[in-house]
This record gives C-alpha cells, structure tokens and sequence, in this order.
C-alpha cells in the first residue's frame, strides 16, 4: 500500500489526513482542492461512516417504482442552478429538503418540512433511523403518512438529532407525534407527496427533472477522499470506500476548462465545501452518483 492509503488501517484512526491533502493538491488533474475540513478535525474513520446512512434499498420497496425519463428534444439550459429561481439521517435529510423546495417551485408555498418526522417516526419502512435508511423509501412515506413541517418538529432539538442529523453520540430520536410547538397540530402540520419514483440514470433525464420539477435526491459511494473536499469539481481520487450517503442535486454546469458537473446540496453545514454545497463531475457515474435517483411530486393535500 503507498503512503497515503496505509493511513486507514483501523476506524479508530482520524479521518482527516495530511498526506491525503497533499496528494490531491499536488495532482494537477485532480480537478478540486482538498483541506484538513475543520468540520471534520476530531472525527475518526468510524464517527464519519455514521453521518453515511444509505443502506441498499430491499427489493420489496423498488418493486412497481415507476422510473421517470424525458423524451429527446427539450431545449435545457447549459447551466442550471435551483437556488436561483446530516449524518446518518442523510437520507432523511436530502428527501425533506427536496420537497420543501417543490412545494416553493410547484405551488409558490415556502414550507420547511421535519428530517425529525422521518428519521423517528418511518420506522422500519424506511430502514433504520439514525443508522440509516432508504432514499426512495422516504419519499414513499410522503405519500402514505405526510411529512410535518420543521416549525411544528425541528431538527435542532436538544433531544435525539443535533444538527446535521445523528452526530455519533446520538440515537434515533422517538416518534412523538407532538408538535413542539403548542400553538400546532400534528395532524394539520403534514404536507404530502402526491407520487415517489426514480429518475432515470442518463444525465439528460437527471437534467430534464430538475429543471422541469425541482431538485431531486441522490445517493452515492463516499470514500476517504471526499471529506476533505474544500473545492472544484470532484472526482473520486483516492482512499477506501466508507458507505452510501444521500445529498440533494439542485443543477449543472460546466467548467472554463469543459468539465461538465453536478450542483449538489450537503447535509454537513455550511463550513464544510463551498459554503455546504459541492460539485461533482458530470456523465461518468462517478460514485454512482447518477444510478440512484428518487424524486416525488407534492400534493395539494392539507394545504390550507
């Protein structure tokens, strides 16, 4: 094993690695940059394979999934971005954050909805909680159970999930049912999906979707190198692969040099990358990022 990758021997060692740095910023076609992420500065290799929460989704739930794609011929911008128009519970994360977005995008409503409700009350429909759970399976219970919104159930209690979701010390937070806030009713604070399917995985029908419906939740393989990004356009480079992790897609565009990319949401707050989001290279799959692709369209349901 070279220097770098001999570093991983056990998960009790830091993830964050000198070498590992110098080794991207050294390599003049590593298209993105890499720091000691100070996000990141205590965590070992074990602590940060519990902020990846993607567990292979059961057959059972993929089963009679409609997988959605766009005839040839839609005239899609050369680059895009949503904005202008956490944790183990990523995949909690990137589905809420997705539809609160299309509830602005598709009916002018400017919602926030719980990661909390998820990650505590799915249950074993969605996997396991904290420790993980299925993308397409979150935007399944949207439509069966409704999602509340954060002012009635926030993620930034003090109980269960501290912000971004479950830090390694912390367990699935319990379903209550209850808004925190007295003044809301939990039945009355749900906003629903109206569908759940997959996107399909050319890059023309991951673009069609976003522009046409808003952004969509992926899931890909993380490896060491990708939690010291700090900018550019990453690829995979170097390290071991560490688990699954849901992010959200909000755009595209294309570098000065012609490097096509993704533009995607972290759940990992905003000192980590640039500013919370980062790009990832665009039309190779790289680390699956266009294979697992799950979207869902909101309902008019209980909207007042």
């Amino acid at each position: 094993a070279s220097r770098v990758e001999s570093f991983y021997a056990t998960s009790q060692n830091k993830i964050l690695q000198e070498p590992l740095v110098e080794h991207i910023n050294s390599n003049p076609n590593a298209g993105w940059k890499a720091e000691m992420n100070s996000r990141f500065s205590n965590y070992t290799v074990q602590q940060f394979k519990r902020l990846l929460g993607v567990l292979p989704t059961p057959k059972n739930v993929i089963e009679n999934v409609p997988v959605r794609v766009y005839p040839k011929g839609l005239n899609l911008p050369k680059q895009f971005d949503a904005r202008e128009g956490h944790c183990g519970s990523c995949w909690a994360f990137g589905a809420a954050e997705a539809l609160s977005d299309r509830f602005c995008i598709h009916f002018n409503v400017n919602v926030t909805l719980s990661e909390n409700d998820l990650v505590a009350c799915c249950g074993f429909m969605c996997g396991d909680g904290c420790d993980g759970g299925y993308p397409l399976a979150a935007w399944q219970y949207f439509i069966s159970n409704g999602v509340v919104t954060a002012e009635c159930d926030p993620y930034f209690d003090n109980a269960g999930c501290a912000h971004p979701g479950c830090e390694p010390l912390y367990p699935t937070p319990r379903c209550e049912k209850q808004c925190k806030d007295q003044n809301q009713k939990w039945g009355e604070s749900k906003r629903y999906s109206a569908t759940a399917y997959n996107v399909g995985s050319k890059p023309y029908d991951i673009m069609a979707e976003v522009f046409t419906n808003g952004p969509v939740e992926v899931a890909f393989s993380v490896f060491e190198d990708f939690a010291h990004y700090k900018s550019g356009v990453y690829k995979y480079t170097k390290g071991d692969y560490l688990g699954g992790h849901a992010v959200k897609l909000i755009g595209w565009g294309t570098t000065d040099d012609g490097i096509d990319y993704w533009i995607v949401a972290n759940s990992w707050n905003r000192s980590w990358g640039e500013n919370g989001y980062f790009k990832i290279v665009r039309g190779t799959n790289d680390c699956g990022i266009e294979e697992d692709v799950v979207a869902g369209m909101p309902s008019t349901k209980n909207l007042v």
